[in-house]
């Protein structure tokens, strides 16, 4: 990361308050010029419920004061009930926030220091409510960076993916319900400080809870799903994304769905920053940002319109690892999307194991080899599958898939005599019959090397019961055939010469999903399958002509004292005598001093998926949450138990959240919850 110290103009922050219509009071942090008043500037918003002081303090000053220094305001505004903000915060998007947020942006565009002209950037949380503020048309919005973010809250969230509950559901609700006993910081709010932190730990609620009354895609999952309606979304859009992160998808999605100037950029990154990508290379995204910001909230002629509409990092083979620090390829580029240059190859499934190309396919019907396979995968299948969402820390990304394919159905092409290149969203075509009424598939395609190491590059999932609809799911009837379709996540891979193409197909992918009720026996019929891979011709003149990224800027780093290092665990126990499993997650983030604000934050988190061999009703995830705040003599720490465990009809949840200020307990509550499984 270059440093960058000596910027066009010089930057003043500030801290302080918005107040909306209601009385409510917003907790902001602006980094601008310090001669804006006189030389107005555009502003640039991240809106967001993870705490502008403290717990992203690190990463804004890096970004803020970069924009600032370019001649931006760079705003950050904690939601209501976060941080200083007033209020509580009871679920994510709820139209409150969304109201809020075009408040905001009407107060920005007021300030004798903006030009009026405002622009939203957010990863995460702030690239959704970016999209679904756009959408509310508020004119002061002129152009979004969306960045890991969706447009479809349902179908490609941390909460569901193809109508199977995800395990990052637990893990990613337990996050915010810890997040929800973080304090308001005294030295700002005064002694009001205390009754407002109570409040939210006695109203922020269960959010777990109800996100597992919404099993299918309801109203409440169309609230904030900007798929619903691109039409309504009339300024330009700049979507980023990486292939590590859990929402690639969507980068593809609103590039063919809206009708505005608008571009994609999508790297091997996991779910960060691209100026901080893991895996990397990481690029000068703040100055891509810049380009970008100029050409239209300054109406600057940057050329940045004049490139290709979206941007791709062609990963080259590499052995499996839950760990990457860089992924090799090229960075390719296609004029629009979808793109013509992409053309389907087919490869046919046979009861052979073998994925053979398309014009073989006679060949197979005639030889007779298209007899029926079974198989009733253990739940030790997904145990090395790494989250849906990687962070990339700790390591979380999916391992050798040997581990994995002993309990799966496996179709192999032969070792290739040419490169393949796949761009964008392989497709597999199923005829397939459950002996359950509930089932779920899921689907691997790997890159095998020559020594047999299976490196995972893709994969699907799909709640079978989803076949024709998430609204409207229907259950199975055990013993029919069905004809079903699962797409994959989008990608781009060279294949090269002397590898193979393996798909592996398994009726359970646990903790990454939460499995069937049952245990379930799939029947697929080979002659009615087929892998479809978008397969795309290199295109080198163009490739040698991409204007190249510049390497990682930022403006300089918060001053903080590490006090105690963090510390990463992902391993899976065995006990044979038990025959129980456990995968752990720990990721201890350590101690730290913001020494600007002479503040101590520590936390971990530990996550523990267990089960016994064969039993379905053993599943559980359990996560726990400890985190502390502490200044001088104030100290305030909380600790969050989340356990959620199933039979065959119902989800079981049990909950524990407990406030202590100094060594006293100030706060303690529980929750247990039965919920009905719902096709699910």
């Amino acid at each position: 990361m270059h440093i960058v110290s000596n910027f066009p103009r010089d930057v003043q922050e500030e801290e302080s308050w918005i107040t909306l219509a209601d009385g409510c009071r917003l907790g902001v942090r602006i980094w601008r010029p310090v001669d804006a008043e006189s030389d107005p500037v555009p502003a640039i918003l991240e809106y967001l419920p993870y705490r502008k002081r403290d717990l992203t303090a690190v990463r804004d000053v890096q970004t803020y004061a970069y924009w600032a220094g370019h001649g931006y305001a760079g705003v950050r505004v904690d939601i209501r009930g976060c941080g200083e903000s007033d209020g509580v915060l009871t679920d994510e998007y709820l139209q409150q926030e969304l109201d809020d947020g075009v408040e905001v942006l009407h107060w920005l565009a007021e300030q004798p220091w903006c030009t009026g002209d405002v622009g939203m950037i957010g990863i995460s949380w702030g690239g959704f409510n970016g999209l679904q503020i756009a959408a509310l048309q508020p004119p002061e919005l002129k152009a979004v960076i969306t960045l890991c973010s969706t447009d479809d809250r349902y179908a490609d969230d941390v909460h569901h993916m193809g109508g199977c509950l995800l395990g990052d559901n637990l893990s990613w609700a337990s996050t915010m319900f810890d997040g929800n006993t973080c304090p308001p910081d005294p030295l700002l709010v005064g002694e009001r400080w205390r009754d407002m932190w109570l409040e939210r730990l006695e109203h922020s609620g269960l959010w777990l809870a109800t996100w597992l009354l919404h099993q299918r895609r309801d109203d409440y999952w169309k609230h904030g799903s900007v798929c619903e309606d691109f039409s309504l979304i009339r300024c330009p859009v700049y979507a980023v994304s990486g292939w590590a992160d859990g929402y690639c998808n969507a980068v593809f999605r609103l590039l063919a769905g809206l009708d505005v100037p608008r571009k994609g950029l999508v790297g091997p990154w996991a779910h960060k920053y691209p100026h901080l990508g893991v895996p990397g290379p990481a690029i000068g995204f703040l100055q891509e940002s810049l380009r970008w910001w100029d050409h239209w909230l300054k109406g600057k002629e940057t050329g940045i319109m004049d490139e290709p509409m979206l941007r791709v990092w062609m990963q080259k083979s590499v052995p499996p690892s839950a760990r990457y620090e860089v992924r090799p390829g090229r960075w390719v580029a296609e004029p629009s999307w979808p793109s013509p240059r992409i053309e389907p190859k087919h490869f046919n499934l046979t009861s052979g194991h073998d994925l053979l190309p398309e014009p073989q396919a006679p060949e197979v019907a005639r030889s007779g080899s298209d007899a029926p396979l079974s198989v009733r995968s253990p739940l030790s299948v997904g145990l090395y599958a790494g989250k849906w969402c990687s962070y990339n820390a700790p390591p979380d990304l999916p391992h050798d898939q040997r581990d994995e394919d002993g309990g799966a159905l496996i179709f192999q092409t032969a070792r290739l005599d040419q490169d393949i290149e796949i761009f964008g969203q392989a497709i597999v075509e199923l005829d397939i019959e459950a002996d359950q009424p509930v089932a779920m598939v899921a689907l691997r395609l790997s890159d095998i090397a020559e020594d047999d190491k299976a490196t995972r590059i893709t994969y699907g999932l799909l709640n079978l019961t989803h076949r024709d609809s998430d609204e409207f799911p229907q259950p199975l009837e055990p013993g029919k055939r069905y004809r079903v379709r699962v797409p994959l996540k989008h990608i781009a891979q060279n294949f090269p010469v002397g590898n193979a193409i393996r798909l592996s197909l398994s009726t359970s992918y646990w903790p990454l999903a939460w499995p069937s009720p049952v245990p379930v026996k799939l029947t697929v019929h080979p002659a009615g399958c087929q892998l479809i891979l978008p397969c795309r011709a290199p295109q080198p003149q163009e490739e040698a002509a991409l204007l190249a990224f510049g390497l990682p800027e930022a403006a300089p780093p918060l001053a903080v004292t590490l006090i105690q290092p963090s510390q990463e665990v992902w391993r899976v126990i065995r006990d044979l005598a038990k025959d129980q499993t456990i995968l752990e997650v720990i990721n201890d983030q350590g101690t730290f001093r913001i020494d600007g604000i002479d503040m101590e934050l520590s936390s971990q988190v530990i996550e523990r998926y267990t089960y016994t061999y064969g039993n379905y009703d053993s599943l559980s995830g359990w996560i726990e949450w400890e985190r502390s705040f502490r200044r001088g003599d104030w100290m305030v720490r909380s600790v969050t138990c989340t356990l959620m465990t199933s039979n065959a009809t119902s989800f079981r949840l049990r909950a524990t959240m407990d406030a202590y200020e100094g060594e006293g307990r100030v706060f303690s509550k529980s929750w247990d919850e039965e919920i009905p499984r719902d096709l699910v």
